[in-house]
């Protein structure tokens, strides 16, 4: 077993050095841009017809790779090789599956800035944002590593006399994995890597806008000498592909992170079974959520502030828990909104290369639109107190925006807009801020800035969210520290970076000998 984890530590850059360093990544990985990559199966790589160009969100003209499509034909292949491979991977001694995602971090490590840019240039992510991003994903291959460790040894039962019972955590079987584009190496590592470590064999499906990472993290898969087939690369059409590896009777499980819409049909096409199947497909959903902070009337105005404007604008609020409610007490309603505003204006919207730029572009085309539509409904909705404009036309640039005065059944105040648009509400107590945080269909994370102990303790209660913050932000949530998951139609309280995360594929076999 290794030291303890801890958290791998951020990257400073306010040194100079720093910066320095990860101009001298961006050079590299820029240097690199637009290659071509092929689906891997079984260790080798397979060319299409089909391409998809995957394009800078910052600079659509900038080609970051191209990128072969499978069909169903292929994703037959993978299912069938992910089966076959699994026959011997099952039993593979856990420490040496744990051994891999030590290698793998310690790669990363090694090379973070170079990943990061990486995600600077396929997600828009800022430095700061793309060091996280980076830094999550080393946190989730030595968390679950560990972990795996953990589950394989003797688990404590109670002593009988004339008996030894021992509990074994084995694994599921062929685990398709559907990472996000948001934290398109993160969580995408921390999905694959617990299906891998617990002993299964992964068909990746990699998010359509940013394949060219996930292509990355397979690659230093193969330079740690993971067994061809375990991990399987399988970019494609969501509609075709992704349907297929969900509906094929050789899928033990579906591990998913993404929108509701595709979760709930990826959760019902799961439930049927199909001719063949042996078991009930196992589906593991992160949703998506409406996220609130509430600040009640004694609150930290400026610690308040800072909380909204970063949850709400960091990464472009292209985050699932990023705030996109603002429920005020109405006795600091105005100075809490005005402190948000004076803090939005100093924000600087650009291209993330730049290391001053603090707001980026959204991930693509569709996400571009989408947000502006919701931006004209706020105008009908809410009063528009700042931004509601686009940036530079070679990229995806929305400013940041604020809607005052919106009504919490509002449709701004409701559904998820995933982009850089946060609603303020005007609550007349602090009950009546919770019942607002409360009503909507989500319940990912939230958080209340308060001094008040009693309106804490009453929120510990009643704020039904997977993960509550008290006087601190609402993203930003550290493997091992806040395990992440939801309720409602935020997903199955699959609480990633967990001490439970594992046992999700995984299931437990008690074998008891009579002496």
């Amino acid at each position: 077993m290794r030291v303890e984890f801890k958290n791998e530590v951020f990257t400073n850059f306010k040194d100079e050095q720093n910066n320095l360093a990860y101009d001298k990544a961006l050079q590299q990985v820029e240097g690199e841009l637009g290659r071509s990559y092929d689906l891997v199966i079984g260790g080798n790589k397979v060319a299409t017809d089909r391409k998809l160009a995957s394009v800078n969100p910052a600079s659509t003209d900038q080609v970051i790779g191209v990128v072969s499509q499978a069909d169903c034909a292929l994703a037959e292949e993978a299912i069938q090789t992910a089966a076959r491979v699994f026959e011997s991977w099952k039993h593979t001694d856990p420490n040496e599956r744990a051994r891999y995602l030590y290698k793998a971090a310690a790669l990363m490590r090694r090379r973070k800035h170079e990943f990061s840019a990486w995600l600077t240039f396929e997600s828009g992510k800022t430095r700061a944002e793309a060091d996280a991003d980076t830094a999550e994903a080393i946190d989730f291959m030595e968390f679950y590593a560990r972990e795996m460790q953990r589950l394989s040894a003797p688990q404590p039962l109670t002593i009988i006399e004339e008996e030894e019972n021992e509990l074994y955590y084995i694994p599921l079987g062929v685990g398709i994995v559907i990472p996000p584009w948001n934290f398109p190496l993160a969580i995408m590592a921390g999905m694959t890597t617990a299906a891998l470590v617990s002993g299964n064999t992964v068909v990746l499906k990699p998010a359509s806008t940013t394949p060219v990472i996930a292509a990355k993290f397979v690659e230093l898969l193969e330079e740690v000498g993971l067994p061809a087939g375990v991990v399987n690369y399988l970019p494609g059409p969501g509609g075709e592909v992704g349907d297929y590896l969900v509906d094929h009777p050789l899928t033990r499980f579906i591990s998913f992170t993404g929108s509701r819409d595709v979760g709930l049909r990826i959760n019902e096409r799961a439930a049927k079974t199909a001719p063949g199947q042996k078991w009930i497909k196992r589906v593991i959903a992160e949703m998506g959520g409406k996220d609130s902070i509430v600040v009640d009337s004694d609150a930290d105005l400026d610690l308040a502030a800072d909380a909204i404007t970063a949850s709400a604008f960091g990464f472009s609020g292209q985050k699932c828990s990023a705030c996109s409610r603002a429920i005020i007490h109405a006795d600091v309603y105005d100075a809490v909104l005005d402190k948000v505003v004076e803090r939005t204006k100093q924000l600087v919207m650009g291209n993330p290369t730049d290391r001053i730029t603090n707001v980026g572009p959204v991930v693509d085309d569709k996400a571009y639109r989408k947000i502006q539509e919701y931006i004209e409904i706020g105008k009908q909705e809410g009063r528009l107190v700042w931004g509601g404009n686009t940036g530079d036309p070679q990229g995806y640039f929305i400013e940041p925006t604020i809607f005052a005065d919106v009504d919490t059944t509002a449709r701004i105040s409701q559904e998820e807009i995933f982009g850089p648009v946060v609603a303020f509400t005007k609550a007349s107590s602090f009950d009546e801020a919770l019942q607002f945080a409360n009503n909507t269909d989500y319940g990912l994370t939230g958080a209340v800035i308060s001094r008040n102990r009693a309106h804490l303790e009453k929120a510990r209660r009643e704020f039904f969210v997977g993960n509550l913050y008290f006087n601190r932000k609402c993203t930003g949530a550290l493997v091992g520290t806040h395990p992440f998951g939801g309720f409602n139609m935020s997903g199955t309280d699959s609480k990633a970076g967990g001490r439970d995360y594992l046992l999700l594929f995984t299931q437990a076999k008690m074998v008891s000998e009579k002496f």
